[in-house]
């Protein structure tokens, strides 16, 4: 199982991106899927995650501001990011807890995406 990170880079103060993150891979079954991030020098923190049944979790940082959606089908995670400030610089790490027939349940981690804001 693998989960691949896409859609970070340099955007200015007031911006938006969107990640993308996919994961593949002997999977039976996804349960949350979300977005970590660890800004320079500082511990990694949860930025908002979605479970399988569709209930939705934010940091109160990123809340008003960060999107989270995921397509099923396509076993893919998207963080949709407006009003971007300064302070959101970081790698952006996905996440998902996934059940594969040989393994069982695990919780697997992408590379990171590095986001930088900065005019």
């Amino acid at each position: 199982v693998q989960l691949q990170a896409s859609g970070g880079g340099l955007v200015q103060p007031g911006g938006s991106l969107r990640l993308s993150c996919a994961a593949s891979g002997n999977i039976f079954s996804i349960n949350s899927m979300g977005w970590y991030r660890q800004p320079p020098g500082k511990q990694r923190d949860l930025v908002a995650v979605v479970t399988s049944s569709s209930s939705i979790n934010y940091a109160d940082s990123v809340k008003g501001r960060f999107t989270i959606s995921r397509d099923n089908a396509k076993k893919m995670v998207y963080l949709r990011m407006n009003s971007l400030k300064p302070e959101d610089t970081a790698v952006y790490c996905c996440y998902a807890r996934i059940f594969s027939t040989d393994r069982g349940w695990n919780d697997y981690w992408g590379r990171g995406t590095l986001v930088t804001v900065s005019s």
